[in-house]
């Protein structure tokens, strides 16, 4: 299948998903990701009327975005993959959604950059919500208490909680947590659910799904 065959699958499943679980296909926003692809890979997805893409590094979406959005103004770029302090002036002035705030320090660096260039991006607080050591994220303990210090410690509004579930477990209990804290936050935003699980993901109430392997197939390893 070709990239457009894969990219309708995608969007035909999730209407699917929605309708199973009850809910407005149209609440559910596709976030195609698309690191390691370049801008001919990307192109036919463009082409069929899509605009919100994921990336996960600040440099490669620099290489590659920009000039596209000559073409296609309207495009929505999140960044889903860790932010280092040092690239927040970077992400603040490309990215229109970033999903991965997680710690003080970022918090902290994104407010000033928001502050100097006046511009703001819709803010996540990504949540490791299986505690998992080697990954990024705010211990589900400590959401709650961080959301709360980005905002009044920061000043800065948060949209909402993303999280990436281990591998080895079944997800459902992991977005059922991100939707509960979600909820006793007074959060809307819930960017749940990858390639393999964002059917399960609908269900439990994402408002934004990350599916990137299932439209562009798999990524090429590292040598």
């Amino acid at each position: 299948m070709s990239t457009l065959d894969n990219y309708l699958d995608v969007t035909g499943r999730i209407s699917a998903a929605a309708q199973e679980s009850g809910r407005d296909a149209d609440d559910i926003t596709l976030i195609v990701v698309s690191k390691t692809f370049d801008s001919d890979a990307i192109r036919p997805v463009l082409q069929a009327g899509h605009r919100v893409f994921g990336e996960n590094r600040v440099q490669e979406a620099q290489g590659k975005w920009p000039q596209m959005r000559t073409e296609f103004a309207d495009i929505e770029l999140h960044l889903i993959g860790p932010l280092q302090t040092n690239k927040a002036r970077e992400a603040v002035a490309l990215f229109d959604v970033i999903e991965t705030v997680d710690r003080e320090r970022i918090a902290a660096a994104l407010a000033a950059e928001i502050r100097k260039q006046g511009r703001h991006p819709r803010l996540l607080v990504q949540v490791n919500t299986g505690a998992e050591p080697q990954k990024a994220g705010i211990d589900p303990r400590e959401t709650s208490a961080f959301v709360a210090r980005c905002r009044d410690t920061h000043g800065l509004a948060i949209d909402g909680l993303m999280c990436i579930p281990p591998v080895e477990e079944n997800p459902g209990p992991h977005f059922a947590l991100l939707a509960k804290m979600a909820r006793e936050n007074g959060l809307q935003t819930l960017s749940m659910g990858m390639s393999g699980d964002y059917s399960t993901a609908i269900a439990m109430g994402a408002t934004h799904v990350r599916v990137g392997s299932a439209i562009f197939g798999e990524r090429a390893k590292a040598a």
